[in-house]
């Protein structure tokens, strides 16, 4: 009987330069989306201003998707990645010079549609390039360093972009950061053999652009568990104003934001580390719901409080509860895939749930200008568990499906 050895995909060569870059560039992304709400904040004073810089990033992903999952599927994927992390490096630099020299706000705005294009072509490159350079029976634990390297980042980035803004009195360290680990991880990108030769698609006509959303059309249960995740994401999220709810709610200044920010993280790290100690899950639909309802209570909590510790303990379950759904997801979208549609339904994945929370950073804005961040993150809140339901009763199909190990699904 063979043990079961959790650190294999790290003592492969090709994915040890893989997960050093990635984390140090999520690391950087968690620092610079820390720096980047509390500078528009700060310098606005504007719950309005927080929601526009979700938009900023939005607007060019849903336009570009279709074709940055094409780009994906016909060009060589590492190339792909190192470019888009190369363009977010010059938007990070253009950033940290409207910091230093106070240029006008409005040019944050500029930078970050630039990181939005970058990611509209980075992300289902990134998503898809995974296959090419582990083999196939090491990809599951790569899977999982690759989740639980996104969520360590995640927990340790906020916290570290909060400390730099009061250590060297504002962002702009921040952003020199964000500039070096994107270089990085280019670099070790160039260092990256591919395992196996990538498939590609030759054409580009209207109906191979839209080739994954078909698929994921076709897959019902796929498709029940994106919407449920982009819903949850776009009506659930308080992330977008923990700017105003560290400034004038909880009053804990931008040490403060930082453990906020991380809060959420650091639940998702403590339920992978769960999950990765369980068989695999059952009743996988059920669980599926009642985790989204779970996020949706939590998050109703932390519109209510006025306590920092509670503040923390509910953002903390809001990260496990969405964590069952990311591993959910995940597992269904990579399990199902062929390579040669990687890319494009990766594309479509990361409008369902990547673009999602900057449109959701949008909706969270525009209700808190109106009534406030706590009518915004109360009935986001109500709104996710009404979600719930209507998918419940609208898809019988995910609400009954078994197992993601592939194993026989229950009648």
């Amino acid at each position: 009987m063979n043990s079961h050895d959790p650190y294999s995909a790290l003592r492969l060569r090709n994915y040890r330069f893989y997960f050093i870059g990635n984390f140090i560039a999520y690391f950087g992304v968690q620092m610079q989306t820390t720096a980047v709400g509390w500078d528009i904040y700060t310098r606005t004073d504007s719950k309005l201003a927080l929601g526009l810089a979700g938009l900023a990033q939005f607007f060019p992903v849903i336009v570009l998707f279709l074709l940055g999952g094409h780009v994906a599927d016909r060009f060589n994927r590492k190339w792909v990645v190192a470019c888009a992390v190369s363009l977010i490096a010059i938007a990070s630099m253009g950033l940290a010079l409207i910091s230093y020299y106070q240029l006008d706000t409005r040019l944050i705005f500029g930078c970050l549609f630039l990181i939005g294009v970058a990611r509209a072509f980075q992300q289902p490159a990134r998503a898809a390039l995974l296959p090419l350079i582990v083999p196939s029976e090491e990809f599951n634990n790569a899977v999982t360093w690759n989740s639980t390297g996104f969520h360590m980042a995640s927990v340790l980035g906020p916290a570290a972009g909060g400390f730099f803004i009061k250590w060297f009195h504002g962002p702009t360290w921040v952003y020199i950061f964000d500039v070096v680990a994107a270089a990085t991880f280019v670099v070790l990108l160039t260092m990256l053999r591919l395992y196996k030769k990538q498939v590609t698609q030759r054409n580009l006509t209207l109906q191979e652009l839209a080739a994954g959303f078909q698929f994921i059309r076709r897959q019902q249960v796929v498709l029940g568990a994106l919407l449920l995740d982009l819903f949850a994401v776009l009506l659930g999220g308080a992330v977008t104003l923990l700017p105003v709810f560290a400034e004038d709610i909880l009053k804990t200044g931008p040490e403060g934001l930082g453990w906020l920010r991380a809060a959420p993280a650091a639940g998702a790290l403590m339920m992978a580390i769960i999950i990765a100690h369980r068989p695999p899950l059952r009743r996988t639909g059920i669980v599926l719901l009642w985790a989204v309802i779970g996020f949706g209570a939590a998050t109703i909590v932390f519109g209510l409080s006025k306590i920092m510790w509670l503040s923390l303990l509910m953002l903390f379950l809001t990260g496990a509860f969405d964590n069952i759904s990311v591993v959910i997801r995940h597992t269904l979208v990579q399990t199902l895939t062929p390579d040669e549609l990687r890319g494009r339904v990766s594309a479509v994945n990361s409008v369902f749930i990547g673009a999602s929370n900057e449109l959701g950073g949008f909706e969270s804005g525009v209700v808190a200008h109106w009534f406030g961040p706590v009518v915004s993150v109360v009935s986001g809140g109500i709104g996710t568990i009404v979600v719930v339901a209507l998918t419940a009763l609208s898809l019988p199909t995910l609400r009954k499906f078994d197992r993601l190990d592939g194993g026989p699904q229950d009648k």
